[in-house]
């Protein structure tokens, strides 16, 4: 969220972000309701102060024993305007709270200007792409030829884009998770959480899921609660409504969930075996940073992202969205990109994201600066690494003319685990 006095100072700066992030936003009709709401709340103040003062005149008049009646008729009417501009100033914050979440974060200015992903910036590249003395296939073929996937079973039970990971691919999907985790945990620092997977409206507002996104995620009606459609969501959320101190920043942390998305609107696309599902497992980072912190905090989770790819020898590329592909929260992104061979395309594994205050102002997170001011955080968040891809590039590179697969030699010691 803005803070409604910055978008007041700098309309054209948020025009433009709404532009340049596809967004529909009223600005005009927020800039109305804001303008609104601050008379009707000048009118209250005047009626309150008012209303104080001739208090303090009729208690005196009862201290002399003086006649109040005046006093008493005009505090009646007061009393009752107060009560109609009361109600109007309520309604009124309502509508500026609900139009305040539609308005996106600005995007960084070093962000390219762009309406979709064909102007996304490259800026760098990791490995080469492996090559074959045989023409390699993709992952499906070689996930079915060797029984790591079911995914007929998985659409009986739920629903296309619910696979059923199976034998010796439940193993390796569980060895990923816990290769990413521990290298997270012993190489970058972080603190791991397991988390709660259904999460009120509240939290899904305050990561910015809500309301924009309502209908790509899975509601329980009864209870109002939201399957997490990231581990972000949760992990930011532990400081909702918290002041944390100065000397408690930065925190760091890691969290494994399965994640749940309804990916509504994306019928048809690129839908094939793991390429878009509808239930996936993802490694999450997230940080909480002094604003001064959060630029080089991005960096360095983009480089503990890229430290899973280049531990794995995949061949992955770097790109720098562009506004008209940012999410609605962030200011900047990174994607990273690892190589399918299989299926001769760059597939996305990992999006690392600044969001600055825009999260912390939702969600309420602040901390004492080392002056004791009160301020919001910094928040960022990245996949370390969503899985799904991830096994995609990992079947389709490390296939063998035979269909079978050599499992990366960092994956050993969980595939080789016994009692």
């Amino acid at each position: 969220m803005i803070d409604m006095k910055y978008i007041r100072m700098n309309p054209e700066q948020i025009r433009k972000a709404i532009k340049d992030k596809n967004e529909k936003a009223n600005l005009d009709l927020l800039l109305e309701v804001d303008e609104t709401r601050r008379r009707l709340q000048y009118d209250f103040d005047t009626l309150k102060a008012h209303q104080n003062s001739v208090s303090q005149v009729i208690a005196t008049k009862k201290r002399n024993k003086e006649d109040c009646t005046a006093e008493l008729a005009e505090m009646s009417d007061v009393a009752a305007r107060i009560k109609t501009a009361t109600t109007e100033l309520s309604a009124a914050n309502d509508a500026l709270d609900k139009l305040l979440l539609t308005i996106p974060n600005i995007p960084d200015p070093s962000v390219p200007v762009g309406q979709d992903e064909s102007l996304n910036e490259v800026i760098s590249h990791w490995g080469t792409p492996v090559s074959f003395d045989f023409q390699p296939v993709d992952h499906l073929d070689l996930a079915m030829h060797n029984s790591y996937l079911d995914m007929m079973r998985g659409a009986k039970i739920s629903g296309s884009g619910f696979p059923i990971y199976t034998g010796e691919g439940a193993k390796l999907e569980r060895a990923l998770i816990n290769f990413m985790l521990e290298y997270h945990l012993q190489k970058h620092g972080y603190t791991e959480l397991m988390v709660p997977l259904a999460v009120n409206r509240k939290t899904m507002t305050g990561t910015g899921q809500l309301p924009k996104l309502e209908e790509d995620m899975y509601h329980i009606d009864e209870d109002d609660l939201f399957l997490i459609p990231t581990a972000e969501v949760p992990v930011t959320n532990i400081y909702a409504d918290e002041i944390l101190s100065h000397k408690d920043l930065p925190k760091r942390f890691v969290a494994y969930t399965p994640c749940f998305r309804r990916e509504a609107g994306s019928y048809g696309k690129d839908t094939r075996g793991l390429q878009r599902l509808h239930q996936f497992n993802k490694v999450e980072m997230v940080r909480f940073v002094e604003p001064q912190d959060s630029d080089k905090a991005l960096l360095e989770m983009l480089k503990d992202a890229e430290d899973i790819l280049q531990a794995f020898g995949l061949h992955y590329r770097v790109v720098t969205l562009c506004t008209g592909d940012l999410s609605f929260a962030s200011q900047k992104t990174f994607d990273l990109e690892v190589w399918a061979p299989g299926s001769q395309k760059y597939l996305e594994v990992s999006s690392v994201s600044n969001f600055g205050e825009f999260q912390a102002r939702r969600a309420n997170i602040r901390y004492k600066d080392v002056s004791g001011k009160v301020q919001h955080v910094h928040t960022l968040n990245g996949s370390g690494l969503a899985t799904p891809r991830l096994m995609i590039a990992i079947l389709e590179t490390y296939q063998q003319a035979d269909k079978s697969i050599r499992i990366p030699e960092v994956l050993n010691p969980w595939m080789k685990l016994s009692l």
